[in-house]
């Protein structure tokens, strides 16, 4: 039977989902910053430790597909426990690399873990929450991945100052798999939101892995079906996707090609990640107060106007301070936009059948996360880095433009006008 909403398990939903997300989302935020610059300690250009960075965003995206077939099959908490392991897999192959090339494929192989354990975790919180409680569950997850990111680069920044070796991250990203999975091992799931569903081949399925199946069955044909909302309002979605990953990228290249030593690079982006963990709840109340436009347009116009400035700096005196203030001016501007590509999706799929838009929604906006750090490392090989982050400048305006053109212009308590 299940629990009424007002007794509602609140604490053992914390415990199982938010717990293991906050660990897992500390672990990766822990060896974003540095796996720039442990490319570049084996020998990679910077072009070529930019592709390597981004070899995490295009693991996310093959992992995409595959990820709601395996979360059905198996179910959440198992997909959860393996992508857990699979992350290890792949981090002790970044440890044990002996050239660049094999720590790009120890990074292929956990961001297709990642994106297995992101989807099986929105699969537990769409099974086991209440629909009156979801968003505020939802929000708290974003915010708690969030939080990850701002922790993980911290702990990054002391290990190296006691190893004084940037690949030391990698353990910290192991010990943070290993406790989640034993969170996710020892704790027993809490009571299912909603009774099972049956899939089509007759299996009982919680109501997140039904979701996700129904993700997966429908992407390829969904994307056909609606190419014209995916090719507008996808395309602004992905450029967003585009501009965050490109900031993930473009700061640890950056610092190291400032000069900046590699425990100063992980501090300064363990404090951008506080700021834009401090502004998600923001996020939600503009555009629940004022409308998705008040929170899309000043988000992409403001990462776009820091990769231009940041463009402009690289050789002046003043260099390392336009790369601390260029970091944290990313980061409100990131964080001002927290939650806006998924909630675009949710306003835009069909009440009574979301899944498969949902899911062509969120591959569409991986492509751009995937894309853009290969953009990086393409333009840098060819002219340089400074050239790359004005590209990615130029394109976030454009996206602007998209989203400004689309995005529709209403405050929901006032309905459109």
């Amino acid at each position: 039977m299940a629990a009424t909403d007002d007794a509602f398990p609140w604490r053992s939903v914390a415990l199982t989902a938010f717990l293991p997300a906050l660990l897992f989302a500390i672990g990766e935020g822990a060896i974003i910053p540095i796996i720039p610059l442990v490319a570049g300690n084996l020998g990679a250009s910077l072009a070529i430790a930019g592709f390597i960075a981004a070899a995490l965003m295009i693991g996310e995206l093959v992992g995409d597909i595959p990820s709601g077939w395996l979360v059905s099959r198996i179910g959440e908490r198992p997909a959860m426990i393996g992508a857990a392991f699979a992350s290890i897999v792949g981090l002790v192959i970044c440890i044990l690399a002996p050239n660049p090339w094999a720590l790009g494929f120890g990074v292929l192989v956990i961001g297709m873990a990642t994106a297995v354990f992101a989807l099986a975790r929105h699969a537990f919180m769409t099974s086991f929450v209440p629909l009156r409680y979801r968003a505020r569950a939802l929000s708290t997850l974003g915010g708690v991945f969030r939080a990850g990111f701002f922790v993980g680069p911290f702990l990054t920044a002391g290990a190296i100052a006691v190893t004084g070796d940037a690949a030391s991250a990698f353990w910290i990203h192991i010990v943070a798999c290993l406790a989640s999975a034993a969170v996710l091992l020892v704790l027993s799931d809490p009571i299912p939101a909603r009774p099972p569903v049956l899939a089509p081949d007759g299996r009982p399925l919680r109501e997140g892995e039904a979701l996700v199946e129904a993700e997966a069955r429908g992407l390829w044909p969904t994307i056909a079906a609606k190419r014209g909302v995916l090719l507008r309002m996808g395309a602004g979605a992905a450029i967003i996707s585009a501009l965050r990953a490109s900031r993930a990228v473009v700061l640890p290249l950056w610092g190291i090609s400032i000069g900046i030593d590699a425990a100063s690079i992980a501090l300064i982006i363990g404090i951008a990640g506080g700021i834009d963990f401090a502004l998600f709840y923001t996020s939600g109340q503009i555009m629940d107060r004022w409308g998705r436009m008040w929170s899309a347009m000043p988000s992409v116009v403001g990462m776009s106007l820091g990769h231009l400035v940041l463009a402009f700096t690289h050789d002046v005196p003043a260099n390392v301070q336009w790369f601390i203030a260029m970091a944290f001016f990313l980061s409100v501007a990131n964080g001002i936009g927290s939650g806006i590509v998924m909630t675009l999706g949710a306003d835009l799929a069909d009440n009574h059948d979301p899944a498969p838009f949902l899911g062509a929604w969120r591959f569409t906006s991986s492509l751009g996360a995937a894309a853009s750090p290969l953009a990086v490392s393409v333009i840098t090989a060819l002219t340089s880095l400074s050239i790359a982050v004005a590209g990615i400048g130029v394109v976030g305006l454009a996206g602007a433009a998209v989203l400004a053109r689309y995005v529709p212009r209403f405050a929901p308590h006032r309905g459109p006008g």
